[in-house]
């Protein structure tokens, strides 16, 4: 049995046996080594050296399917969905059309039961609600850093353990593979 189902000799009838009692615990508890961390840890380290982190897989478009067929299976698409919606409406120029495209990423993603509502706090999208108006290319910065951080520090981790990752970072192994071959083949036909 683990830690926390040991009973121990301390008196349990008084309040500070109890308090004891669950002290020790809870100390057993937090100084025991938690091997799925370890793993979890490890396997994050190891993509990490390999140059891979959710920037990376955000910046081709190959990784961007591969992740959004992976959140598909989380049923949090609408986080990827609208952070390459936040990338594109940074491009726009026209005033007319960042006001277009700020009301339709409003409506879409952050207004209270949005089609594909993503989770952002009450405060956060009362400031993006009262920017609508005229809305800045930064209005919707701080969403699209919140949703980014949700996907980085809860599916990502999940992401980089999938079947989809490993077939994502097979093809990636085998293209710098031929990207390789290729250059070593040029070398040597110089």
């Amino acid at each position: 049995m683990n830690g926390l189902c040991k009973t121990s000799s301390v008196d349990l009838h008084g309040k500070k046996g109890i308090d004891i009692a669950w002290k020790s615990r809870i100390h057993t508890f937090i100084q025991t080594p938690l091997l799925w961390k370890k793993i979890s840890r490890q396997e994050t380290n190891e993509a990490n050296l390999l140059g891979e982190s959710l920037e990376t897989v955000l910046s081709r478009k190959s990784g961007q399917m591969v992740f959004r067929e992976f959140l598909k299976l989380e049923f949090c698409e609408e986080s990827l969905d609208f952070w390459l919606a936040c990338q594109e409406f940074k491009t726009f120029d026209s005033p007319e059309e960042r006001t277009q495209r700020a009301a339709s990423i409003y409506e879409e993603f952050i207004k209270a039961d949005s089609p594909k509502q993503v989770n952002l706090d009450f405060y956060t999208r009362e400031i993006i609600r009262q920017s609508l108006q005229q809305p800045s290319s930064s209005c919707f910065t701080v969403a699209q850093k919140k949703i980014y951080s949700l996907m980085e520090n809860g599916s990502f981790p999940r992401f980089i353990q999938s079947e989809h990752y490993k077939v994502l970072f097979d093809a990636a192994s085998k293209q710098r593979g031929l990207g390789k071959h290729r250059q070593a083949v040029r070398i040597k036909s110089t």
